[in-house]
């Protein structure tokens, strides 16, 4: 095991790292007026960093490079971009962190200075990133020992170790604890150093549950031979090609004797391993790479989707910031959106209109785009423009994309031909493409004949008028905006997705284009399901649709997007500052496919000779619904939920699916008293599953509270058609979606043809 002196030793030859031990005063930006000199400095776990305010003296915090997802040199934050003229790019640097905390700003005294942290904090992430299972559960047990030695003597006595059980989730008999303690204490010095409690540690965690199944297919119950594993492979992982191959790969990768290796065998720690790995996870490998035919047209993919991109919080009194574009983009959202008002000097500005919420400039938005947009994924972003500028502004919108987008903004079809459908993402590789309001149409702009601006049906239909359905007001707001003229610039810019107003799915049948899009709140999306499920389904294999929150969702919360994708549409827009279920499921959903934010619709909502409706799926061709089981067995260090001393967890397992009407179901274990530890179902948990190219199955973890609400303590979310059957590992994720291990679930998946 690498403990932090075998760390130390490595990294002292490395002179960022050096300087990071001994510690860099700089500065911690929060805003121009809010700069503050703080003493920074790596704690010699090579994976804490330390620091504290240089006034106050003992009042310090701490943060794990773990926690840590990328470091931004110069001015890239716009903290930093508000005091560039009084620091110089070199100096500054922004801690970027996972989830929705929010980022650190760091001013160094001097070049030299910012590139070591820089550069060590870079090798650290690195570092971690490379580490296997075994090293990354070592290294969790190391924290959890330095967070417990109170006295940083680097031993623990036994009191030290009943508190940090407390700290791990751990109800246990003192006896039990005790008599593992003193089996641990190999020096019997009455204290445990950090070797030690690793061992007290791995005593403590002897997983019978999967000694079990090792044991059942063992035929001396000290290993697996080839033939044991290939057995195991066979009936209950369900492999069924080049089974042999597998095994000896898996023996190669994770059988950590090499004794055992060279006798083509498996011991209880490599078949732990194995099961532990991404290869033993729930989630099938080859489908989280990318493994769709990407040529296929635009509106055959689900696409992910921003609402109100700009905003990192509420959608009244909001922070605006390009943050909100950098996020969305690096979690591979495909289709943002910008609210763009006339603003000072000329200058078009972005944020919600009619509230309090910040402003930030366009042309900041559109630099953030041009950097950002094709970093996750090189597949084609949507820039979705809801225009409420003057004809001046909006020339200077177009100069904006045009001069800092370049060659990424699509400007023209893209052979110079009129189309005659929609092009795929594979030919739209690294296009940025815009959706707005277009003067005539595609064909039009391209046989060189000009609308006259004034003329355009420019009524901008989408956000302000939508809302106003949803409140019952006046027209006054829709009259207002049927006047707005659009500027032959701007219009320009539009080639693929026109925003056209949604009539009926018979005149659209007759009339529409295929480059034309309409966009639907919430609650119109779901009538029209309702009422015309079917057409709906057929409308969206033709051309591209967008739904997004309903006016009223003030505190930007989500509407369940399953519902939509049930109808095949496309853009569904959530706001991805908001936590919950339903960013769950879009996290799911678009964790496939390489998460390049594009997922193909299945065939049936593609074809427009099949007629699909989602309210009644047994009608379709090709009917064959599935029985899902799924044994619940144990849980892995669920983390805590509740920080006060002492409190324990009684976790519960549900698992949830979502799709069509007939297939939303959930199902729940039993709760287990006082024990977040390593608690112990075997529940069973059964389902049918009548479309499941729609299903997604959500697996959640609960602490039981019989008085309120349960409390949420992990989730993990796939695609129904990416589950590997057999004996899997579900490792959690926390509420924003970002990993906790080592906590997991360990589970046992069947999937049946029902008869």
């Amino acid at each position: 095991m690498q403990t932090p002196r075998n760390l130390i030793t490595t990294h002292l030859a490395d002179d960022d790292l050096k300087s990071m031990f001994v510690g860099t005063v700089m500065r911690k930006i929060k805003s121009r007026t809010w700069k503050k000199q703080r003493y920074f400095r790596l704690q010699e776990d090579c994976m804490t960093i330390w620091y504290k305010s240089k006034k106050t003296g003992n009042a310090h915090s701490t943060f794990s490079v773990g926690d840590v997802e990328a470091v931004r040199e110069g001015h890239q934050s716009e903290v930093l971009l508000s005091i560039a003229d009084e620091f110089p790019p070199d100096r500054c640097f922004t801690l970027v962190f996972r989830g929705r905390r929010g980022n650190l700003d760091l001013v160094a005294e001097s070049a030299g200075e910012a590139q070591s942290w820089i550069k060590g904090i870079r090798k650290l992430i690195d570092n971690l990133e490379n580490m296997g299972q075994r090293e990354k559960l070592d290294q969790w047990i190391c924290d959890w020992f330095k967070r417990a030695d109170k006295n940083r003597d680097g031993q623990m006595n036994f009191k030290e170790v009943r508190d940090l059980l407390k700290m791990m989730n751990v109800d246990m008999n003192e006896h039990h604890a005790l008599r593992l303690f003193t089996m641990a204490d190999k020096s019997q010095s009455g204290t445990l150093g950090d070797d030690e409690f690793v061992l007290f540690y791995k005593m403590l965690t002897q997983r019978e549950d999967v000694l079990r199944v090792f044991q059942e297919y063992s035929g001396d119950g000290q290993k697996l031979t080839l033939q044991d594993l290939k057995d195991f492979l066979r009936e209950e992982q369900l492999h069924e090609d080049g089974v042999q191959q597998y095994a000896l790969k898996l023996i190669e990768r994770y059988e950590p004797s090499d004794t055992a290796k060279m006798w083509q065998a498996m011991t209880f720690d490599g078949f732990l391993m194995y099961l532990s790995s991404s290869e033993g996870s729930i989630s099938n490998p080859t489908m989280v790479d990318l493994y769709q035919d990407m040529t296929q047209p635009l509106c055959h993919y689900f696409i992910s989707s921003s609402h109100n991109t700009y905003l990192l919080e509420d959608q009244i009194r909001g922070h605006s910031s390009v943050e909100g574009y950098i996020r969305a983009l690096k979690r591979g959202c495909r289709c943002v959106e910008v609210d763009c008002w006339d603003g000072p000097n000329g200058e078009p500005i972005v944020y919600h209109g009619h509230t309090f919420t910040s402003k930030i400039f366009f042309k900041d938005v559109v630099t953030v785009l041009g950097n950002y947009a094709f970093k996750a994924s090189q597949y084609p972003v949507i820039l979705s423009i809801e225009n409420h500028c003057s004809i001046e502004q909006q020339k200077v919108m177009a100069q904006h994309l045009t001069q800092i987008l370049g060659d990424k903004l699509l400007k023209s079809p893209l052979d110079g031909k009129i189309p005659i459908g929609l092009p795929s993402p594979e030919d739209l590789k690294g296009k940025i493409l815009l959706k707005g309001k277009k003067i005539g149409g595609l064909e039009n702009s391209m046989n060189g004949v000009v609308d006259d601006p004034l003329m355009g049906e420019v009524s901008d239909e989408e956000e302000t008028a939508e809302i106003d359905d949803d409140h019952h007001r006046n027209d006054s707001i829709r009259r207002r905006k049927s006047k707005q003229r659009l500027s032959k610039e701007l219009s320009d810019c539009v080639v693929y997705c026109k925003s056209v107003h949604f009539s009926s799915f018979k005149h659209s049948q007759i009339h529409s284009k295929f480059y034309e899009i309409s966009s639907f709140t919430e609650s119109k999306a779901r009538k029209h399901i309702r009422e015309a499920g079917a057409e709906f389904v057929l409308h969206n294999a033709r051309q591209l649709s967008r739904v997004y929150p309903s006016g009223l969702r003030t505190d930007s919360s989500n509407f369940n997007p399953q519902d939509m994708w049930n109808a095949g549409c496309q853009i569904v827009a959530l706001n991805f500052q908001t936590a919950g279920v339903e960013m769950d499921l879009n996290d799911g959903l678009f964790s496939q496919n390489g998460h390049c934010g594009y997922v193909l619709k299945p065939t049936f909502m593609r074809n427009t000779d099949e007629r699909f409706d989602p309210e009644n799926p047994q009608n379709r061709d090709g009917y064959k619904p599935l029985s899902l089981s799924v044994q619940v067995i144990s849980g892995q260090q669920l983390p805590k939920v509740n920080i006060k001393e002492g409190s324990i967890i009684d976790p519960l397992v549900r698992v949830e699916i979502h799709g069509v009407p007939l297939d939303q179901a959930k199902q729940e274990t039993r709760y287990i008293d006082n024990n977040g530890f390593n608690p112990v179902w075997y529940d069973m948990l059964q389902f049918t599953i009548h479309v499941p190219e729609l299903a997604l199955v959500r697996f959640v973890v609960e602490d039981y509270d019989k008085t309120s609400k349960n409390d949420f303590v992990g989730q993990f979310t796939l695609p129904f058609t990416c589950i590997q059957p057999g004996y899997r590992h579900i490792h959690l994720l926390s509420k924003d979606g970002t990993s906790i291990p080592p906590s997991s679930l360990f589970v046992h998946v069947r999937i049946t043809k029902l008869t």
